[in-house]
């Protein structure tokens, strides 16, 4: 009989099964690829990563010419996106801050990205009160999240969390109140001066090799790193999220396309 796998976010252990790593690895592809068209060309003007974890999305943004800060609450993570960094000789600067308490001036960045923030704080308003404060007028807030439906539900408060054969995520890491549809994120958007001005819906091209992934991996069949090509994600556009999306604001947009952009 095999033993049960130990679930631990950040961990620095390979053998420990890292819900978070897993995600933002099959999540790269498909985010870079939606960034690529929404904010390409950083031309060396200042981008900040909310929820940064090991480092991929910053690098990302650096491979695009951005000048990077990216923020975490885990030190262990941060430590690890710092390492990666330096040894890569990016532009990158690696610190650790609460996305509810970011320590930086206002209007300090063009292009902030948000990852594994608003699916998972309790104070979603505050988060998007910094980021609208970080952020300068006319730049681009981009973010990606986690819709409230059943099938998310069965998903993310299910699979990832709570069934024991595909659990990847410690108890509690997300819950329904947490889980908010796009409307829902528009609205809070525009309480803060932030105009939505897309959404797009993104998944695994065939579900059950998400399945078959998370697994492989909790048998220690596969490592981390083979399970991006396996689950393949790809962006569906112009459909009602089911579970997860990424979206695109604009600071100091005007009511209609604020309307237009939240997908209802």
């Amino acid at each position: 009989m095999g033993t049960t796998p130990r679930i631990e976010l950040d961990a620095p252990s390979p053998e420990a099964i890292d819900g978070r790593h897993i995600r933002a690895l099959a999540f790269q592809a498909v985010r870079m690829d939606y960034l690529a068209e929404v904010a390409p060309g950083g031309g060396g003007r200042p981008a900040l990563v909310v929820g940064g974890g090991r480092g991929l999305i910053a690098t990302g943004l650096a491979g695009l010419g951005y000048r990077v800060t990216a923020v975490d609450p885990s030190p262990v993570a941060t430590a690890t996106a710092r390492a990666s960094h330096g040894r890569d000789g990016l532009p990158v600067t690696d610190l650790v801050a609460d996305a509810e308490e970011l320590p930086f001036g206002v209007s300090e960045f063009d292009l902030v990205y948000c990852a594994d923030t608003f699916e998972v704080t309790g104070d979603l308003n505050g988060v998007l009160g910094q980021v609208a404060r970080v952020l300068a007028p006319g730049g681009a807030l981009v973010y990606d999240t986690v819709s409230r439906t059943a099938l998310s539900r069965l998903v993310y408060l299910g699979a990832f969390q709570a069934v024991p054969m595909t659990r990847i995520m410690p108890p509690g890491r997300y819950a329904a109140a947490r889980l908010r549809t796009p409307a829902e994120i528009a609205d809070g958007l525009a309480r803060h001066g932030l105009c939505n001005r897309d959404i797009r819906e993104f998944k695994p091209r065939n579900p059950l090799n998400l399945v078959r992934a998370v697994r492989a991996r909790r048998s220690g069949q596969i490592s981390d790193e083979e399970i991006p090509p396996l689950v393949d994600f790809v962006l569906s556009p112009a459909v009602r999220p089911l579970v997860t999306y990424l979206g695109r604001a604009v600071k100091g947009g005007d009511r209609r396309a604020r309307q237009s952009g939240a997908s209802r």
